[in-house]
């Protein structure tokens, strides 16, 4: 009798299997590529981190113009850009008008209080030394220390290589007529430097206030279909946060600028108009700006006598007490409600990363942060509902 063997066959993996290990590989790559994506774009903006953060600047200065624009199309039924212009015509000329008429005034005590200053950080040096306090550093702030022995060759680390480092930086193409000139070329190469700032800030502004729809519906266009209302509302909500800080931050450091220059006035110190514009000014970094702007007080009010200092004291205090307990909570409590740790926290990160403008525009930044956390995160993600 014919038997016929059969041969064991393995048996075929379910097509369940096969699809499952598809997907499962196909959602590696595509995480492994996000991660990948991920790190470079941090990587470019950290490389780029100054032209951001420029352009950052000038979209403050677009929702500035944009804020005012629609405060006036409440008064006056006129198109956009008719608005747009009397707006941008009247800042011009408020500005214009402030350095007519009081720019003279204002270089003419800048002049003062850096001479006073200098002084002043003298006899504070000089104290100072005189209870055995180390003033190397005060020394070298105010030009008086002895200098080294060896010449400049071996002066390392002093202002001299960093002013010849900031010269020297990479990518500079007047870097070499900066050496030959000397300090001249510096200052031009600043003012340059400072004036290109300004005009990128203002275009960005003027472009950005002239027809905000449009840059928002873009950026929504980059999202999915399905996300694209929600990240219209993520957008508004942004939009909307900044404008109510930055006008809110703009009374509060006018209130600041007139209360610090009347009661400088008051008390008979010099240089109280450029003492209260440098406290107004500095208000707008949240912190450590009212530091600076009471240390630069108290140098300049040493001049007058110690009973000018304590009435200078007093009047910082005041103002101080003014902001944080009357003004910040009062106006900024709809637009920004972030502990003060919270916010010189996020200032000292930001400073570490960007340096001076990342401590300038830390508390905008944070306020877009605070907008997407709350909307993306504790909305969408958590599911519960952002404290108002």
């Amino acid at each position: 009798m014919a038997t016929e063997e059969f041969e064991a066959q393995p048996a075929a993996p379910p097509a369940d299997g096969v699809a499952g290990s598809e997907r499962s590989t196909r959602s590696l790559v595509v995480s492994g590529i996000a991660v990948v994506a991920f790190i470079a774009l941090l990587a470019l903006a950290w490389t780029a981190s100054a032209t951001l953060l420029l352009i950052f600047a000038g979209i403050l200065l677009g929702v500035f113009l944009d804020g005012l624009t629609r405060g006036l199309g409440y008064v006056l039924r006129l198109p956009r850009a008719l608005r747009l212009t009397a707006v941008s015509m009247a800042v011009a000329g408020l500005l214009l008008g402030m350095s007519a008429f009081g720019g003279a005034t204002i270089a003419q005590q800048a002049r003062d209080l850096g001479q006073t200053i200098q002084s002043q950080s003298g006899t504070v040096r000089d104290w100072l030394k005189s209870h055995g306090i180390d003033v190397g550093k005060l020394e070298a702030l105010q030009g008086t220390g002895e200098p080294k022995p060896g010449g400049e060759e071996e002066q390392k680390g002093g202002f001299g290589s960093f002013a010849s480092g900031v010269l020297k930086s990479p990518g500079s193409l007047l870097s070499d007529a900066g050496n030959v000139l000397g300090p001249a070329a510096a200052v031009l190469l600043e003012l340059f430097n400072a004036l290109g700032n300004v005009l990128v800030i203002v275009f960005l502004g003027l472009s950005v206030a002239a027809d905000p729809s449009a840059y928002r519906n873009g950026l929504v266009r980059f999202l999915p279909p399905r996300h694209r209302k929600r990240g219209g509302q993520v957008l508004d909500g942004m939009g909307e946060t900044l404008r109510h800080w930055l006008f809110g931050q703009l009374i509060t450091m006018a209130v600041i600028f007139l209360f610090t220059w009347a009661g400088l006035a008051f008390l008979g110190i010099g240089g109280s108009l450029i003492l209260g514009l440098q406290a107004g000014l500095l208000a707008f970094i949240p912190t450590v700006g009212p530091l600076v702007a009471g240390a630069i007080i108290l140098l300049a009010s040493l001049a007058s006598g110690f009973n000018a200092l304590l009435g200078a004291l007093g009047v910082y205090l005041a103002v101080q007490t003014l902001e944080s307990y009357g003004l910040t909570p009062f106006i900024q409590k709809r637009a920004l409600d972030i502990p003060p740790a919270t916010i010189f926290a996020g200032q000292l990160l930001l400073g570490v990363l960007f340096g001076l403008w990342g401590i300038a525009l830390a508390l905008p930044m944070m306020a877009v942060i605070k907008v997407l956390l709350e909307q993306l995160y504790i909305e969408d993600t958590l599911g519960e509902q952002a404290e108002v």
